[in-house]
């Protein structure tokens, strides 16, 4: 078989790979990406993850204010949630995007972007079966691997043999569940468990640590409870799954909580306990690319693996699993790969947004980390309903919370359960960035009514 030369061959195309590729063309390197599907251009995040499920969470939000409608003083019908109608909104949406995604890499790789499963069989030469049965073995100067993660399936006795949901097979369901029990008590989780109730399901969620959100401080993570349960889901933490059994229509699980034993029964169980590295197909050992306990790819402060010429980018470098933190590491490549710049992953702020309503948004460390680091800290809080804006549109539940350095009056991390909380952290984010203190914040003339204008009025807490 001959064999095809490249500068470059990307495997897997999210974020960080297909924003790479157009730029590695441009530089005047032949390139070549690979895909393992057409219904996955663009990645997960555009077809499984982000994308998807916000344009649901949209749906949930609709049904939501429908049914509350009458405190605005506007007397509507009682929703109809049509899940069928839902999931073809879904599709549109994915579908448009990925055919936009699809048009950018075929105007700038042609026939480079290939559609196939890779793997590797030496060091810098990779296999590549594609979706026509063909056999290609390409090589290349330098690789890239950005080939995402999949749903983790835990090990649970009766699992496997039982019907359950993932965070993408979820999607795909045109009849709503009548009880939707969700394993997961992280982001994936109360997303779905939110979205779900919201439609008509009674919904209960199982998680095994003492709180949901178990990396969050334990006041933001109650107050997120309380919030789901005044939309009536039901939690059981500190749980653990023993067995999961498929009779008829129904599923059971045997729990353990503490030291009694639970029996519940749904006729959906949504398997939401995390993301799992999708290496197992690569046959890294023939590159000579190590992986850790878990899959994921290790990789230096420049996003290079032990193997020379060899980076992993986005999720399955283990890093956060968020998209803005995939298309930075592009950035980090492209700079130093590109521009002859000089870029790392060293003290890079991220930020991450929970969609739930009203979300929770989050940036640097909590109050716990601050103090596990030795700072000497302040702490602010404010209700959320203490906003004028929040007021006016009767989203008065959640928490304010920001943690400031004592010597420096600079901010350490901050929390926000509010209405737009994905939006406002973004002031908050680039005062840190900037390495201004608090106060500019607290005194900057901040547009009212808005939810940002809380931020004057959290900072004067301190």
């Amino acid at each position: 078989m001959d064999t095809e030369y490249y500068d470059d061959i990307i495997i897997g195309g999210g974020k960080a790979g297909k924003t790479l590729a157009p730029a590695l063309v441009a530089g005047g390197r032949k390139t070549a990406l690979v895909e393992r599907s057409l219904n996955m251009i663009g990645g997960g995040c555009i077809n499984v993850a982000c994308i998807p499920t916000k344009t649901m969470v949209a749906s949930a939000e609709v049904a939501n204010t429908f049914r509350n409608s009458a405190a605005y003083g506007v007397k509507a019908n009682a929703p109809t949630v049509d899940l069928a109608e839902v999931i073809r909104r879904k599709r549109m949406v994915v579908q448009s995007m990925r055919e936009m995604n699809l048009h950018n890499l075929e105007t700038a790789l042609g026939h480079e972007l290939i559609i196939g499963i890779a793997r590797f069989v030496a060091p810098k030469i990779i296999e590549v079966t594609t979706a026509e049965g063909a056999t290609r073995l390409l090589t290349a100067e330098r690789l890239f691997i950005n080939t995402g993660t999949r749903p983790l399936i835990p090990s649970v006795p009766g699992l496997k043999d039982a019907e359950f949901l993932t965070s993408e097979s979820i999607m795909e369901l045109e009849q709503l569940p009548e009880h939707l029990i969700v394993l997961g008590s992280g982001y994936i989780g109360l997303e779905f468990a939110q979205m779900f109730r919201r439609f008509g399901s009674r919904v209960t969620v199982i998680g095994q640590s003492e709180q949901v959100l178990s990396q969050q401080d334990l006041d933001i993570a109650i107050a997120v409870q309380m919030l789901l349960e005044q939309d009536g889901i039901e939690f059981l933490l500190k749980a653990k799954v023993l067995r999961v059994d498929r009779a008829g229509k129904a599923t059971k699980l045997q729990i353990q909580v503490a030291d009694r034993k639970v029996e519940l029964q749904s006729s959906h169980l949504l398997i939401a306990v995390g993301r799992a590295p999708t290496t197992d197909l690569l046959h890294l050992a023939a590159a000579g690319v190590t992986t850790d306990a878990r899959g994921f790819i290790p990789v230096n402060d420049r996003l290079e693996t032990n193997v020379p010429g060899i980076w992993a980018l986005g999720d399955i470098n283990g890093g956060p699993q968020y998209t803005h933190v995939a298309l930075d590491d592009y950035r980090i490549v492209k700079t130093n790969l590109i521009d002859g710049g000089n870029r790392s992953t060293r003290d890079r702020l991220v930020p991450s947004c929970l969609f739930i309503d009203p979300g929770l948004a989050h940036v640097g460390l909590t109050e716990t980390e601050a103090q596990q680091q030795g700072y000497a800290i302040q702490v602010a809080k404010l209700d959320a309903s203490a906003v004028p804006r929040a007021k006016t549109l009767s989203q008065t539940d959640g928490l304010l919370k920001a943690i400031v350095d004592t010597e420096t009056g600079r901010i350490l991390g901050c929390s926000l359960l509010c209405h737009e909380a994905g939006e406002v952290i973004s002031t908050v984010q680039m005062v840190m960035q900037a390495q201004m203190p608090y106060t500019i914040l607290r005194d900057g003339v901040l547009t009212h009514p808005t939810m940002t204008e809380g931020l004057n009025m959290l900072f004067s807490k301190l």
